[in-house]
């Protein structure tokens, strides 16, 4: 089974906007998600989880399920043949469950059969007998030992303080808080599936899947399949959505043991019930903060201490834990910190990677810290966040110089300036889904309050803490058309956009070509972390410059001219000093051009014991206001408008930035009002979209909106990734709107119809 190149003939280059390749067939239906796809002769798989979230396993007893007819596979970690765990940043997160489970919905083994509903009864026919043990579910009682490890790692996953400046500075203004967040689910609508396929020619596998990072997929995969990695090949299938929950591999090992257990392609498609189960979330946290601050207002000091819960395996929390402590001070300047934090193990769902990394969390923590020394010293939310506005040149809590374009006060007074809503509760017309409560028509409109809330947000780019990120590209040019390959995961981010838009800019050309995504080609890194357009674009843009200067090399061979007198003009080559025009169609004629380029930032560094050191890569900016109408009798919320001003860079494709900011900000909105998953003794209550709350269109507010750009020179096209930023200061700003509405303090998120009525 092979995937067909895209051929790419919307012709636009850098800076317009235009649609996506894949556009109309995701419209009209015709494209091919994950989870469309077969082979013939394919089996089905399916996966048998624990139903306790901490148990020692006694006994499994597969022989019912080997009396089913259509049984062709029952696995468990007895049957895997290399390594038997797995992970991101550690590997320490089982395969199957061997000797004990620690959360609900542990993998403890696999069938492949004929039929989903042969699945299904074979799974129910497996005897699992277990020894259920007491859970951890409370993150504070992995910290101070209470609770006995329930991991041979431990029960904390990491800890880091940051200490910087004069630990003995208080006041003379003190705020301080507690916030927490609730669980969040990426609830992406493509869910996990992926086609297994054995290659008999090689004795390898090759698997069709929807991932985030398809070379770190194969790493894993091939360590526990016992492999070495040529024998693994991966192919993107078409991705309903990742948000992070993508990162870590959920049924791909699965899948291909299965495969090479019954020599058979095995499909295996969770649903959403089971996604929940089967892919990592948004860490619940708690912050507690102080801020210490001269009496007009300007940040002295700031204490904070972060517990991020982990769940049952490090996943990425780890690095979620950095990400979140390093960003305490907000886009604020601040000489004198000191913060604590902690990502811990428990026995709820493992949490990972989802859009803003650990960065959300603190936000929600550091703009509930603004709003409140805003109101202690006298000002009003603007001019408390433009007072304390970090700029270029500021340092971090950690030492690190912001050397990246920090466009704070204008993403602040730019948001100020576009307009509010004009129209009153309810809207000019009366209609009631302008209301909170919408069509149900509870809200009576006398008794609606309005208010306005505001959240502004760094956030770092790419990956942190000395890990050697980078992106490959190669790229093909004959008869004026340019063949592009990755292994860049296009989850939605439109990159399969951008990277034609590069090669018709760079190479002039018209007619781009798109190649299969896959390991074919050198690792293009995670899509996550807002790194792609700077890392993959990087790679994509080098590469392409390596066929100019061939193409360049030949015309002026052929015309004996300095190739460095040549320029490209439109879709020709041209003489700079001279008279000179070739169609670069002409020009690449005959003999392709063939380029591969790696592309590489600066180097970070770890940071050390005291939380110092230069461990991020680059930052970006942005800000946010939210309006809102709140019912404080019956507990509901209408949010009426969020206005934005981003840093964006450079636009390379106006359009699609416009879309990451509007979805950003839906994800955003979620997790203020109405996003969380409902653990309860580390059992899942909510798992469905009838009882997990997701905005929808009607939902959705007006989204204001300004593109601030400010190219930065250390970008190599000048543009900053722009799919977290949105998510991580709405949600601040819509509840500091529901505050400023009822005159209530609210630290939790979501906040909730109970946390409103007075």
């Amino acid at each position: 089974m092979t995937e067909a190149p895209v051929r790419d003939q919307l012709r636009g280059r850098l800076g317009d906007s235009i649609g996506r390749p894949d556009g109309v067939a995701k419209v009209q239906g015709s494209f091919e998600f994950s989870g469309d796809l077969t082979a013939d002769g394919f089996l089905w798989g399916a996966t048998l989880r624990s139903p306790h979230p901490h148990a020692r396993i006694v006994r499994i007893d597969l022989s019912g399920a080997w009396r089913i007819s259509g049984v062709e596979a029952v696995v468990t970690a007895d049957d895997v043949p290399g390594k038997a765990t797995y992970g991101l940043i550690s590997d320490d997160q089982p395969v199957f469950a061997r000797d004990v489970v620690r959360y609900v919905g542990e993998p403890v083994a696999a069938v492949a059969a004929d039929h989903p509903d042969t699945c299904r009864r074979a799974l129910a026919a497996i005897v699992v007998e277990y020894e259920l043990l007491a859970p951890l579910t409370d993150p504070e009682r992995a910290i101070d030992g209470s609770h006995e490890p329930i991991h041979p790692l431990g029960n904390v996953v990491r800890h880091q303080r940051i200490v910087r400046g004069d630990q003995t500075i208080e006041g003379p203004v003190v705020v301080e808080g507690t916030y927490h967040l609730g669980m969040q689910d990426q609830a992406f609508l493509g869910l996990e599936a992926a086609l297994a396929v054995p290659d008999p020619g090689s004795d390898g596998v090759e698997l069709f899947v929807a991932t985030q990072w398809l070379h770190e997929d194969r790493k894993q995969i091939a360590a526990c399949l016992g492999f070495a990695e040529e024998k693994v090949r991966l192919t993107l299938g078409g991705v309903g959505g990742a948000f992070g929950a993508r990162e870590d591999i959920s049924l791909q090992v699965h899948a291909c043991l299965l495969a090479l257990r019954t020599s058979r392609p095995v499909r295996m498609a969770y649903g959403r019930e089971e996604s929940f189960l089967g892919h990592v979330h948004r860490h619940p946290c708690t912050v507690f903060m102080r801020h210490h601050a001269h009496p007009d207002g300007r940040i002295r000091r700031i204490e904070a201490r972060f517990v991020f819960d982990g769940g049952a395996y490090a996943s990425t929390s780890s690095a979620v834990l950095i990400n979140g402590i390093t960003h305490a001070q907000g886009p604020y300047k601040c000489e004198h910190a000191t913060v604590d934090g902690w990502a811990v193990r428990t026995n709820n769902l493992p949490c990972g990677a989802m859009r803003g990394f650990g960065v959300v969390q603190a936000c929600f923590a550091h703009e509930g810290q603004m709003d409140k020394l805003a109101a202690a010293v006298g000002l009003d939310p603007v001019e408390i966040r433009l007072l304390n506005a970090m700029e270029t040149g500021d340092t971090l809590i950690t030492g690190q110089v912001i050397e990246n374009v920090a466009p704070v006060a204008r993403c602040i007074t730019e948001t100020a300036a576009l307009p509010l809503p004009s129209e009153p509760v309810g809207g000019h017309d009366g209609d009631p889904l302008r209301l909170p409560g919408g069509s149900g028509l509870t809200a009576d409109r006398s008794h609606i309050r309005r208010g306005i809330g505001w959240g502004v947000a760094i956030k770092n780019l790419m990956y942190s803490e000395a890990f050697d990120d980078y992106s490959t590209a190669r790229v093909r040019l004959i008869d004026g058309v340019a063949s592009v390959k990755f292994a860049t995961s296009e989850v939605g981010q439109g990159f399969v956009t951008i990277a034609g838009q590069i090669a018709r800019s760079v190479l002039g050309v018209d007619e781009v070509i798109i190649e299969p995504i896959d390991t074919s080609v050198g690792s293009a890194g995670s899509t996550s972390a807002s790194r792609q357009t700077w890392m993959s674009g990087g790679a994509v843009d080098g590469a392409c410059r390596l066929v100019r200067e061939r193409l360049f090399e030949r015309v002026g061979a052929a015309n004996d001219i300095d190739p460095l007198r040549l320029a490209i003009d439109g879709t020709d080559v041209v003489d700079t000093e001279g008279t000179l025009r070739v169609p670069v169609v002409e020009a690449s004629a005959g003999d392709p051009i063939d380029e591969t380029f790696e592309h590489h930032h600066r180097p970070t560094e770890d940071l050390d014991e005291n939380g110092q050191g230069n461990c991020h890569t680059a930052f970006a900016f942005v800000a946010h206001r939210a309006v809102v109408d709140v019912d404080p009798e019956l507990g509901l919320v209408k949010v009426v408008q969020i206005a934005t001003a981003q840093d964006v860079g450079r636009a390379l494709n106006p359009l699609s930035v416009v879309g990451q900011i509007e979805g950003g900000i839906a994800q955003g909105l979620g997790l203020a009002v109405m996003e969380e998953i409902i653990l309860v003794d580390g059992h899942v209550r909510n798992a469905s979209f009838t009882d997990y709350l997701l905005p929808t269109f009607l939902d959705m507010p007006d989204v204001v909106i300004s593109l601030i750009e400010e190219p930065d020179p250390m970008a190599p096209l000048g543009a900053k990734g722009v799919g977290e930023p949105p998510t991580i200061s709405s949600t601040p700003a819509v509840v500091a709107a529901i505050r400023d509405a009822l005159g209530k303090d609210l630290a939790r998120v979501p906040v909730r119809p109970s946390d409103i009525c007075l």
